[in-house]
């Protein structure tokens, strides 16, 4: 049997998330889990394990700095020495006990572009293998093929070895730098990856499928800035400030904006922003023949059955009716069912990504934490451009060819013309 014939496990761990597929040609969503675990506390804030038992404190070891303090997360991490891969909350027991309102400690063992706990790494990796994908350990024929982040020591290497064919009885192993198989994934050798996660953006060339590692680059800009200038955009909507807010009762402003975000990341994830551009994008006019398996593999099956339901519609509609529509379609209105109210929101939500390109913008708004140091950070167009511009000069043009963005942030904001146009 070739191996290509064998059900082969893809992982692939970023900052914030994980995700995995089982065969080369599963076309089904693949399962994922947010690469986070917990360790339940007692009263007396010590961890418990998985009997509910204090596990003895052991000697920390510390906290590592991994290279430039702009790979550094400030997501949490809380390192027990003594505690096991089974006494960590991973996936839907973790979502589970934060819902339940039990005092939980969250760990982000991945989440500085590094292996920050490696039993915590252990539980997550094991959660996708046997929870998700129903692997079993003791007749485990999967090989493994682990995509992970770029400039890992040799040491790294060994333990994930260590781990996969020890610990999950793993039938083989392959490990790709993450980037490289984000541009295999495009159908590309060559280009600029940009890695847009929750709180970091980094930036890989990669040339001939190999990662050129010297010009590599993470900016301290992610999701979750850009998550916060939007709702910071939403408080000149008056209508929507003045539902959560109004003038005989108003909310304080920490809740305010709390609120104001939770909309923004309903409108993220029920796909409601795009990139903005010269020209709008739209669907291609239906010529009579639908390709179905082309609209599935593009996650495009909602947006089309909405748009014919609004041909028929309009179809039917008075003239007065038309109108209003066209004025809703010129002014890009878009009303949205959110807790109790229904609220209509405008153009403003298009500009989720401005402060990746100007990150200028982010001074003043509420939830972004001042960085350490005074320096003035890099848009997103600079970094790239710094990046490319420390590669020798014949690999420049075959970089630019292939400016792929990916990362979380697409997975919510239509569109990818990111880096073009007017930016």
């Amino acid at each position: 049997m070739s191996f290509r014939d064998l059900n082969v496990v893809i992982i692939e761990t970023g900052r914030t998330s994980v995700r995995a597929a089982l065969g080369l040609h599963d076309l089904l969503k693949p399962p994922s889990a947010v690469s986070r675990v917990g360790l339940r506390r007692n009263a007396s804030g010590e961890h418990l394990n998985r009997s509910q038992q204090p596990i003895p404190p052991g000697e920390k070891s510390s906290k590592r700095i991994i290279g430039d303090l702009s790979c550094v997360s400030s997501l949490p991490q809380h390192s027990e020495p003594n505690a096991s891969v089974n006494d960590y909350l991973v996936g839907a027991a973790l979502d589970e006990a934060i819902d339940a309102g039990h005092d939980v400690s969250i760990s982000w063992p991945f989440a500085d572009g590094d292996v920050r706990d490696w039993t915590q790494a252990e539980a997550i990796w094991k959660y996708i293998l046997f929870n998700q994908l129903q692997r079993r350990r003791v007749q485990n024929e999967s090989p493994v093929i682990l995509s992970i982040f770029s400039g890992l020591a040799r040491t790294t290497y060994e333990r994930i070895c260590q781990i996969f064919f020890e610990r999950f009885n793993s039938a083989g192993l392959a490990i790709i730098e993450r980037p490289v198989a984000q541009m295999y994934a495009a159908n590309n050798l060559s280009g600029v990856v940009v890695d847009i996660d929750e709180e970091k953006t980094d930036i890989t060339p990669i040339y001939d499928g190999t990662t050129l590692h010297y010009p590599r680059t993470t900016i301290p800009i992610g999701i979750r800035d850009c998550q916060n200038y939007l709702a910071h955009l939403l408080r000149s909507n008056q209508s929507v400030v003045s539902a959560f807010s109004p003038p005989g009762n108003p909310m304080d402003p920490e809740s305010l904006h709390l609120t104001l975000l939770d909309l923004v990341k309903q409108l993220c994830v029920e796909g409601h922003v795009k990139v903005p551009s010269d020209g709008e994008t739209a669907l291609v006019e239906d010529d009579g023949v639908t390709d179905i398996a082309a609209i599935v593999m593009a996650g495009k099956e909602k947006a089309v059955i909405e748009s014919g339901m609004k041909k028929k519609a309009s179809a039917k509609a008075s003239a007065a009716e038309q109108a209003r529509a066209r004025e809703i379609e010129a002014l890009d209105l878009l009303t949205v069912q959110f807790r109790e109210h229904s609220l209509t929101v405008g153009k403003e939500r298009h500009r989720l990504c401005e402060p990746l390109f100007d990150p200028k913008l982010l001074n003043g708004v509420r939830g972004i934490a001042p960085l350490p140091n005074a320096s003035p950070l890099l848009s997103l167009q600079e970094a790239v451009a710094i990046a490319v511009g420390q590669v020798d000069v014949y690999l420049r043009q075959s970089l630019w060819g292939g400016l792929f963005v990916t990362g979380n942030l697409t997975k919510y904001v239509k569109g990818g013309n990111f880096l073009s146009g007017n930016h």
